[in-house]
């Protein structure tokens, strides 16, 4: 029988911490509002949903190759990650309006070089999905999708958070911007642990 429990203790608990996406959903938020930024969080669904077929899609079919993957994937991960947090410590102390990076296209292509999706993707069909309902594609769309949504559930959320905080943000930029890359820094080591 399914594991529901255990699946959505994992899917939430997953998307609910500190990641790119939601780290960059509460930034724009605190810079934009959270109005102006929904459309990165749209853009965050659609390649997240993208991205967890194609984790699908790979597990399904490519479940011997994933120990080679894994390691170039958080690397590359990792990369970024320290890229991103880099590009946050050295922010103006001053949070702009209208910032760039905070547009749909900025979040979907977000989405294709966040290794903690994959990684989340990947381990949700090995673990919890696959070993059920391995035979039933339709199935398999349909965790994906879900999956993918409740990610983007957890992006709003944060955009929300940082949006309702603007006004520490603004006063407090420098430490925020700080903290914010030090999370970041713990996620790119956190993917080695």
């Amino acid at each position: 029988m399914f594991q529901w429990f255990n699946f959505l203790l994992y899917a939430v608990s997953t998307a609910a911490t500190p990641g790119p996406n939601n780290i960059m959903s509460m930034t724009n938020g605190g810079h934009l509002g959270f109005k102006k930024a929904l459309p990165f969080n749209f853009g965050i669904w659609v390649g997240f949903s993208l991205v967890m077929i194609l984790c699908t899609l790979f597990c399904a079919t490519l479940a011997s190759y994933i120990p080679l993957v894994k390691m170039p994937l958080l690397i590359i991960g990792a990369i970024y990650m320290l890229y991103l947090a880099r590009s946050t410590y050295k922010s103006s102390s001053k949070l702009k309006k209208g910032t760039g990076g905070s547009g749909f296209i900025s979040g979907f292509i977000l989405q294709f070089v966040n290794p903690k999706i994959y990684i989340y993707g990947i381990m949700s069909m090995e673990a919890y999905i696959l070993p059920y309902y391995s035979q039933e594609p339709l199935t398999l769309l349909k965790f994906a999708m879900f999956l993918a949504f409740i990610g983007f559930a957890f992006t709003l959320g944060w955009s929300a958070f940082g949006a309702l905080f603007n006004l520490l943000f603004t006063k407090y930029a420098k430490i925020v911007n700080t903290i914010m890359s030090l999370l970041l820094v713990y996620c790119a080591i956190s993917l080695f642990q």
